[in-house]
């Protein structure tokens, strides 16, 4: 018999905006019946029909809660959806999981103990231009992989005060924060490196977090290069990939972010699409021919996310982001902390 989700968020600040509140908004299978927000009410325009909580414990102690989003700063993460698993709740958690990979081991056996599903929020394996990506890599023109490179630019001079994101943690900043969802779509397309280096740096001035990274996995054949940087006034291509008989480039972002902070919903027909001018450029040379042409971009669809959570929930499908894979991840990304630390390059074992 058909049920919708209720569901709680546990905060509602950026991420429950511009990213979860949208999507559940949308999607009918959902409800969202709670909302934690310790003195505002922002939620009441997206969700009037929502109760605002102040106390974590009243999400816990509500048996109609079935889902329970941890969308709070990372340092929270691990004990609160430690406690929403051991209250027999369905989770979310935001990326990274948790700080540590050994509490992210923690919670999937816990999830597996209690019998609910666990699953983190990586986004980004729905931006337009990593569907595209993964689209060019299955087709397969480019022959075999000599480089992969992949970049997630931005201009920010400022340091926005009163966030925690900016505030000093060796677990805290860019790495954590766009390395999660740059590391996960790497292991995604290719699995587990055998090798990591990383250079992490704070390059705004009066910068307390890296606001800078440069990764380089390598891979049996081949290197998967990651680098970010909040001062880079002029971005070069998003992906740059060139295999044994081709290369495929593709400039600009996935739009769905700045859309949904202009607060739009993803319901519009052209949602998550480019425009012409950023499709992808591809130049291969196989069997005697050369091509030199443009790859439409795939749309983007970030709410397919809780599409498959639904699924997974109620008919047991399987899950999309598997918390094994964001616990993987979290090993690369600590493996790039201690090169970073040691100045030499971690091999996995």
């Amino acid at each position: 018999m058909y049920k919708k989700i209720k569901t709680a968020l546990a905060s509602f600040g950026m991420s429950g905006l511009v990213f979860h509140g949208p999507s559940l908004k949308v999607n009918s299978d959902f409800e969202v019946v709670q909302v934690l927000e310790r003195t505002k009410s922002i939620s009441k325009k997206l969700f009037p029909g929502a109760n605002i909580v102040r106390n974590f414990n009243e999400i816990l102690e509500n048996s109609e809660i079935e889902l329970v989003i941890i969308n709070t700063p990372d340092s929270y993460h691990f004990e609160m959806a430690k406690q929403a698993l051991n209250a027999g709740k369905n989770v979310v958690v935001e990326k990274p999981i948790t700080l540590k990979s050994s509490d992210a081991e923690y919670l999937v056996s816990l999830a597996k103990e209690n019998g609910v599903l666990l699953t983190v929020y990586q986004n980004r394996r729905w931006d337009n231009d990593f569907l595209t990506v993964q689209k060019v890599l299955d087709q397969g023109n480019l022959g075999r992989l000599v480089e992969f490179e992949s970049h997630f630019d931005r201009y920010r001079t400022f340091i926005t005060p009163n966030t925690w994101k900016e505030k000093s943690d060796k677990n805290e900043g860019v790495l954590f924060n766009l390395g999660s969802h740059m590391v996960d779509q790497v292991y995604v397309l290719f699995g587990k490196p055998i090798s990591v280096a990383a250079n992490l740096k704070i390059v705004r001035t009066n910068g307390n977090v890296p606001d800078y990274y440069d990764i380089r996995l390598e891979y049996k054949r081949f290197s998967a290069i990651l680098k970010c940087s909040y001062l880079v006034k002029n971005p070069g291509p998003r992906y740059s990939i060139h295999g044994e008989f081709g290369s495929f480039l593709k400039w600009g972002i996935d739009p769905q972010e700045e859309m949904l902070k202009a607060g739009n919903l993803p319901e519009s027909d052209d949602w998550g699409k480019d425009e012409r001018e950023l499709w992808g450029e591809i130049v291969y040379e196989k069997d005697g021919l050369n091509f030199n042409g443009n790859i439409e971009t795939i749309p983007g669809n970030y709410s397919a996310f809780y599409v498959n959570v639904f699924d997974a929930i109620r008919n047991k499908a399987e899950l999309v982001v598997k918390p094994e894979e964001s616990v993987e991840v979290l090993k690369i990304l600590e493996a790039c902390v201690e090169s970073n630390r040691d100045k030499k390059t971690i091999f996995l074992k």
